[in-house]
């Protein structure tokens, strides 16, 4: 008989389980039902609820792709979300629940994307060992260039010199509610000249998400005499300030737009922040790396942090028996 009850989240949990992620201590704003819910046209939501006898214990956003079961493909980041003081040997036994309600289930694969430590509230790399035991595949890693705002900041002459510029060209740093000149004139355009593709978050999305999380996602938008230049979208949680959309027009060398945005953002609005997330520079899963971009992230005195994404064959529940002596 199994120590824990696994079962699919239903709507009636929604209060229970923000309840439960705003004091787990590795989650942040994105595992809320309201932000995992905002696209949920797109993702058959398959997260998982652990229970004991005395009530929850843990977490699993996660949606359902045949007889695949992923960390939710509509957040950056996810995971099992565990209580503060929750120890190993639990989420052996947690993780052994797991795999085997997702055996009996018809599950093949459970597809793991880690939470960067960075978002941790305490050190949380219990799942990480368990992984290891079932002896899951490493499938992706991607590279995070993250500032410890903690230690002095250290530009290089490069940033240095586009600050410099910035302020000869008395640029305006202006934090905003209104996303639609930034989309529209900026970031939609870029997107589809550079790239070939859309932001993540259309304009509606990521108004309506703006209005469910003030505090939590910002605009800071770079004029030079009322003309929008650049400007980037932030998500803010308890320990990160995390960049994640990041756009500027074609003269941001010539003025100076994005280097003169981060300084001010680093050094004034974030700067109580323990540490600063530019995102990754990679594409194609993980194997290739954008050198131009991840150059200027580290330029700012930015370091990598992994984020690495498992395969786990669900049968592999039966490896974790006999683990604990």
């Amino acid at each position: 008989m199994q120590l824990y009850q696994i079962r699919k989240y239903t709507s009636a949990d929604y209060t229970t389980w923000n309840d439960f992620v705003s004091q787990a201590k590795n989650a942040t704003f994105l595992f809320h039902r309201d932000f995992m819910d905002y696209h949920q046209d797109r993702f058959e939501d398959y997260s998982l609820i652990v229970e004991d006898e005395k009530g929850w214990v843990a977490v699993l956003p996660a949606n359902k792709v045949g007889v695949e079961l992923h960390s939710h493909q509509g957040l950056t980041y996810g995971g099992l979300v565990l209580q503060p003081n929750f120890k190993i040997e639990k989420t052996l036994l947690v993780v052994k629940s797991i795999l085997q309600t997702l055996y009996v289930s018809g599950f093949k694969t459970l597809i793991i994307k880690e939470l960067p430590p960075i978002y941790c509230s305490f050190f949380s790399d219990e799942l990480k060992y368990v992984l290891f035991l079932v002896e899951a595949n490493l499938v992706r890693r991607d590279t995070l260039a993250v500032i410890d705002l903690k230690q002095p900041l250290l530009l290089s002459k490069d940033r240095k010199e586009g600050v410099k510029r910035g302020v000869k060209n008395q640029l305006i740093v202006q934090e905003e509610t209104d996303f639609s000149s930034f989309w529209n004139s900026i970031l939609i355009p870029n997107l589809k000249e550079k790239h070939d593709v859309k932001p993540v978050h259309s304009l509606t999305e990521i108004t309506l998400l703006k209005e469910r999380f003030p505090k939590q996602i910002r605009q800071f938008n770079v004029y030079k005499n009322d003309q929008l230049l650049g400007g980037t979208t932030i998500f803010e949680s308890q320990k990160v300030a995390h960049s994640q959309y990041i756009s500027a027009s074609d003269s941001k060398n010539e003025l100076g737009t994005l280097d003169f945005l981060h300084h001010h953002l680093l050094t004034t609005i974030f700067k109580e922040k323990q540490y600063f997330d530019f995102g990754i520079s990679n594409e194609a899963q993980g194997k290739k790396l954008n050198a131009g971009l991840s150059y200027w992230k580290e330029s700012f005195g930015a370091h990598c942090v992994t984020q690495d994404f498992y395969e786990v064959n669900v049968a592999h529940f039966t490896k974790l028996e006999g683990v604990l002596v």
